[in-house]
């Protein structure tokens, strides 16, 4: 799906606030409600807007603690990639995990209350996986940078909408 101007502006309004309204992000976008409302549910088709959700502050929830883990395995086919994939996804605590090239095959973020709950994850649920040979971890001591990603159009002429309602255009939009 080719996005333009119009799709990247409400995606930068619900990325912002997912629970914004139809009038509010058409106000934010400068588009009336239906064409606005018939390009989300077209994102929404094609996959573009995958879900809407809530971000939770992981230590208001008790996990105050993020781990980056490094793993190597003893194998490489695509059988040991993908049970070690599935394994990882009956994790809870695993929030994201990447198979990267370079010295270690995957970079796995891991949330744990502290570094006995970590002892505990590694123990009875990271280690219990079949094929790791070797594994590294790093506790994260500070996060510099969370983002999302960039929303600019191929041509360059979008820019976030302003943070104010935008008067109403007539004529085609």
């Amino acid at each position: 799906m080719n996005l333009g101007k119009y799709d990247l502006a409400i995606l930068s309004v619900l990325r912002e606030d997912a629970r914004a309204s139809l009038q509010q992000i058409s106000e934010r976008v400068g588009l009336s409600t239906t064409p606005c409302w018939n390009r989300i549910k077209k994102m929404e088709a094609e996959g573009v807007i995958q879900g809407y959700t809530v971000r939770i502050d992981p230590a208001a929830v008790g996990y105050s603690e993020s781990v980056i883990v490094q793993v190597t395995l003893d194998s490489h086919t695509d059988e040991t990639l993908f049970d070690f994939g599935k394994q990882l996804e009956q994790i809870p605590e695993v929030l994201e995990a990447y198979l990267v090239s370079g010295d270690y095959d995957y970079y796995i973020r891991i949330a744990v209350k502290d570094t006995r709950d970590y002892e505990r994850l590694l123990r009875e649920s990271l280690y219990r996986i079949p094929g790791i040979r070797h594994s590294k971890s790093s506790f994260v001591l500070r996060t510099l940078k969370e983002s999302q990603i960039p929303l600019t159009a191929a041509d360059g002429d979008y820019a976030e909408p302003e943070h104010r309602p935008r008067p109403k255009t007539r004529g085609k939009n």
